[in-house]
This record gives C-alpha cells, structure tokens and sequence, in this order.
C-alpha cells in the first residue's frame, strides 16, 4: 500500500462529505452500514476481507511468486547477493479490521486520521500465502526488505508487529518507512542487492514512474511493462482504497429493460 499520494488526493474530498454528514449523538452506526455515505465502501471490504475469491487470488500470488523465486535462485547461483522488496498493508498484513470499523462508524477511512492509531495498538492479520513465501526466501538466504508507507514515528510498532507475525529478517535496517519516496528507498536496497522481485497492492509498489501518473497514463505504463507482471513483479488484490476510487464509470448505453 501507498498511502502518502492516496490521502493528500483523498482528504479534501472526504472532509467534505463529512461535513455533509448528519450527526446521530456521536454514536458508530456499529451494525447497520446502511445510513451513511461511507456505506459505498462495503462491497470491496466484503470483498477483500470475506470472499474466497481474495483468499485464492493472495494464495495464488504467493505461489506464484515462489515459483519466480525459485527460477532466480537457480540462475543466479549461489554466490548471487539476492533481493526481494515487499509492501506490507494489502500485501503482507490485512488491515481490513480498521477500514470496516470506520465504515460501520460512518467515519471516512480514506482521510487515513485513524491509521497511526493502528499502526500503535492495531492488530493486523497476515495475507494467506505470505509467510510461506517469506519464510522460502529467508531460507534460501534472500534478502528481504519491507518497504512500506507506514509512519516513521511507530517504526517501533511496526517491527513489534511483524515480529509478533513471526515474520522472518525483521530489523531497523530491513524496515523501510515513510520518508524519501519509495522509489528512492527501493534505490538503496538495490545499491547493495539484486533485486529479483518486488511484491505490492499498488503500482507505485514497483516504480516511481506509476507515482507521478494519472490512471489513464498507468494503464498505458502497466501495458507497456506487461512482461514484468507476474516474473519479478508479484501484484496483489486490494478492493478497499486506491488512485481508482475517485474515477468515472462506465455504464451501457441503452435502455433500462427488466424481463
């Protein structure tokens, strides 16, 4: 997850509509997503939280990149100094629990004020498939480095929680947060690695260049580096927030009939 370039788009608009709100005594409509606007988010959230279908497609990615995984140890031998970058929210840790607590209090999880709560006593749960792969790449003496759009200021947190996940080469060094752009941090792990694969929830997960774009320019980028998706780029499901949540759809033109 890229949350930095998300909530600076998200925030004007979802105070606005918050503004908008009625207010029901300051009580969380905890049961009942019905009444207010966030209710638009439930689809995705039952999606992406409860669906088998999510669960297939993170198991499948996971397998998908231990295969690729795999290829490259073979090529590379064993002398090869490797390295695999992964995101961790929507990628490695589900924090579908905080999103849909907003919703069912009518309050507007895209203006992201209640994520460093989270980050601090959150607990998240591991994507299906995650910890086999991560465990498969410390095995086989791959370098694994999170990098990750969570704050700076609960790095603490962070690393007590994935060291509660038991997840593997946990450290100051291999945790890198928000504060130079991920372009730029993935450019330092590359200064000292090889880099064989990187893993994420979103295209700017995997170059600066998907940051900077509109969503029309990262279709076209996406198309122009098709070969990459599914080798050394590993993409994962994420029905919840994202660059495509604000666009424009597209309907049939024709009329309305029922039978």
């Amino acid at each position: 997850m890229t949350l930095s370039r998300y909530r600076n788009a998200a925030t004007f608009a979802a105070l606005a509509g918050l503004a908008s709100m009625p207010v029901m005594a300051g009580q969380a409509v905890a049961n009942d997503d019905s009444g207010c606007a966030q209710a638009e988010y439930a689809m995705g959230l039952r999606y992406q939280q409860q669906s088998a279908e999510a669960i297939a497609l993170q198991r499948q990615g996971f397998e998908l990149a231990t295969y690729r995984l795999e290829e490259q140890i073979e090529a590379h031998g064993d002398d090869a100094d490797l390295a695999i970058i992964t995101d961790l929210d929507e990628t490695v840790l589900d924090n579908s629990a905080l999103l849909v607590r907003d919703m069912q209090a009518c309050h507007d999880f895209t203006t992201w004020d209640t994520w460093k709560h989270w980050e601090r006593e959150g607990e998240p749960r591991l994507i299906p498939g995650s910890k086999d792969f991560l465990e498969f790449a410390d095995e086989h003496d791959v370098a694994i480095y999170y990098v990750s759009d969570r704050y700076q200021e609960n790095k603490a947190d962070t690393l007590a929680t994935l060291e509660t996940l038991g997840l593997p080469q946990v450290s100051e060094d291999s945790v890198k947060l928000l504060g130079p752009p991920k372009s730029e941090r993935r450019a330092e792990v590359e200064d000292g690695h090889t880099v064989v694969m990187q893993l994420g929830d979103t295209l700017h997960d995997f170059a600066g260049e998907f940051a900077e774009a509109n969503l029309e320019e990262q279709r076209t980028l996406v198309n122009e580096n098709a070969d990459r998706f599914g080798n050394d780029w590993i993409v994962f499901p994420n029905a919840t927030y994202g660059d495509w949540s604000e666009a424009e759809l597209n309907a049939w033109d024709a009329p309305h009939e029922v039978e």
